[in-house]
């Protein structure tokens, strides 16, 4: 038998191990590429985009490195000729005395009617963006990212009546959420206070 028989099945066998490497890349790529909605978690339905877009005040939120010590943060919203949305995300570092801000892309994950939607910041590397609660005439929400340890309430105006902050802590009671760990953004002027739990 001649022994170069031996050398394809080392060439093929190369080939699919590398080509199941690819296989398990572009998984991770799709991964990414579509959020986990976190259990439980039911996104708004009869949603109108065009009544969203525009400027949002972040009024509390669910505290990250990325926007951990920022004051005066806001989120725009608008509509691309694509049909995807464009974000603007603002807040001001006291500490640096300057504006930080960062520019992505949101889409829908289905429906466009349903509150559900992907958003990327860093190319194909998408989070979730999940609207939970939604007053009638649009003017406060509350949003759930990928998993319940991002959550945001945001508002037309710098803050919201006790009754509806009241109102918003109970929903995200209710759907897992660990309220101790939201914070209240404070308005122009005010200091970034932390609740005694994330000290």
């Amino acid at each position: 038998m001649p022994a170069a028989q031996a050398t394809p099945p080392r060439r093929s066998a190369w080939a699919i191990a590398a080509g199941g490497a690819l296989l398990v890349g572009l998984a991770g790529l799709a991964a990414c590429s579509t959020p986990r909605v976190p259990d439980g978690i039911q996104a708004v339905t009869g949603f109108d985009v065009n009544r969203y877009a525009g400027h949002w005040q972040e009024v509390a939120r669910i505290d990250h490195s990325f926007e951990r010590g920022l004051t005066r943060t806001s989120a725009t919203y608008s509509r691309n000729d694509d049909g995807t949305i464009q974000v603007v995300n603002r807040g001001y570092d006291p500490r640096r005395k300057a504006w930080k801000q960062a520019e992505g892309t949101a889409r829908f994950v289905g429906d466009p009617e349903r509150a559900a939607l992907k958003v990327s910041f860093f190319g194909p590397f998408y989070g979730g963006y999940n609207v939970v609660a939604l007053d009638e005439n649009y003017q406060w929400a509350m949003v759930v990212g990928s998993s319940l340890d991002y959550v945001w309430i945001l508002s037309r105006t710098p803050s919201l009546p006790a009754d509806v902050r009241e109102h918003l802590l109970e929903r995200a009671t209710e759907m897992g959420v660990d309220v101790t760990r939201i914070l209240w953004v404070p308005a122009a002027g005010e200091q970034l206070a932390v609740h005694p739990a994330q000290r």
